[in-house]
């Protein structure tokens, strides 16, 4: 049997007496990434200065407060890539957490943390955020459930802030009927009794998989999910190019992250990670017309894309290129692996709707996993849906 080393998922941190309430969620343990606010705790944004500076939260994020409420019992914080700005789950400043499911591949991040004591049984809930990716990618790196909310549905107040526009609360369960309670606690009734019955799927997206074996694990998850849903049909591309939707995410993500943070890393030397540095510098680049321009073509796409969905459609999608990259992966083969992921995830980042990401599959003996995109509002319907699917898939 393979020993699976310390996760270094749950930060070394004391764990105020707080008492969960009566409800759903009541038996479940819940682990919290470390740019939510919890009473009693400072917040340190997966920055050792932040931490320095950060005085003891007087209250709790209230999204994550409702979990408590509904009887979930907080355990601990968890580790986040610095700042939240990074996808791999390697932080510079701290040992790095270890995927259970397959520990010499990352976890992958920014909620890195979250997805390690989950996937390893440190907590049944783990609290996270997406903004490029950082729900998504763990998910499927480390073979567990997890959805892109749709923006602006879940509160961030008590949230470090990475890019207002594209920010997002998530979660991560092993158990996709957990799952389900989780978003019955947080979501609310979506907007509408969605019925996604029409599956969608853009080639282009697909010839993003990494190679061959990527290729026929895919095909086979996807058959898992036309035999309930039929034969998705080929869908349009954006007016925008796959490279422009790309870039239109890159640099509205770091200029709203430079909005964010550059006065705090600009009055000294923060000593971020190189990664980290660059993204900001990169950021630090984008002038407002550059946003403005961008902000255009965001709201242009979103609209293509809302009339392609409708209120029925599902886009199918692979959720990263592959397997989690291995732990020792060079810089550049990192950078080239994110650079696939962010085309991926610009339809649910540029568009603000749902995707949430099944861990159906495996290849070169780690998870991966499959994607599903639905309306604006909808995130009930897929986490149903993908709860279907998945019982589905467990009974053959």
């Amino acid at each position: 049997m393979k020993t699976i080393p310390p996760l270094n998922a749950l930060l070394d941190l004391p764990v105020p007496g707080i008492s969960p309430g009566d409800g759903p969620l009541t038996g479940e343990t819940l682990a919290v990434k470390d740019i939510f606010d919890v009473a009693g705790l400072p917040t340190g944004c997966g920055n050792p200065q932040k931490y320095g500076e950060s005085p003891p939260a007087t209250t709790t994020a209230p999204a994550v407060q409702n979990l408590i409420d509904a009887g979930a019992r907080f355990v601990g914080k968890t580790q986040t890539d610095e700042l939240a700005f990074s996808m791999m789950g390697q932080n510079t400043h701290f040992p790095h957490p270890v995927n259970p499911r397959a520990p010499d591949r990352v976890t992958g991040g920014s909620s890195s943390g979250s997805v390690a004591a989950v996937a390893g049984g440190l907590a049944s809930i783990g609290v996270g955020s997406d903004t490029g990716g950082s729900i998504r990618a763990p998910a499927s790196f480390c073979g567990v459930v997890g959805l892109r909310t749709t923006h602006g549905r879940i509160s961030l107040a008590g949230t470090m802030p990475l890019a207002h526009s594209l920010d997002t609360f998530g979660w991560f369960a092993r158990d996709i009927t957990l799952y389900e309670k989780v978003g019955g606690v947080l979501l609310g009734p979506d907007r509408q009794d969605f019925k996604l019955n029409r599956p969608l799927f853009i080639p282009l997206l697909e010839h993003l998989l990494l190679g061959e074996a990527e290729d026929t694990e895919y095909r086979r998850m996807y058959a898992i999910l036309a035999a309930y849903l039929g034969h998705a049909r080929s869908a349009r591309q954006a007016t925008a190019s796959m490279d422009d939707l790309y870039l239109c995410l890159r640099q509205i993500q770091g200029f709203e992250a430079w909005a964010a943070h550059g006065e705090w890393i600009s009055q000294k030397e923060r000593n971020l990670g190189p990664a980290v540095r660059e993204r900001f510098e990169y950021g630090s680049t984008i002038d407002d017309d550059t946003y403005r321009l961008q902000t255009r073509r965001r709201d242009l796409f979103r609209n293509e894309f809302t009339d392609l969905l409708g209120d029925d459609g599902i886009l199918v999608l692979p959720t990263v290129p592959g397997a989690a990259p291995l732990v020792d992966t060079s810089f550049d083969d990192s950078q080239a692996y994110r650079e696939r992921c962010v085309r991926l995830f610009c339809f649910s980042g540029l568009s603000g709707f749902p995707q949430i990401t099944l861990p159906l599959g495996k290849v070169h003996g780690a998870p991966f996993g499959i994607s599903l995109i639905g309306p604006e509002g909808s995130d009930r319907a897929l986490i149903r849906l993908g709860k279907t699917i998945l019982q589905a898939a467990d009974a053959t």
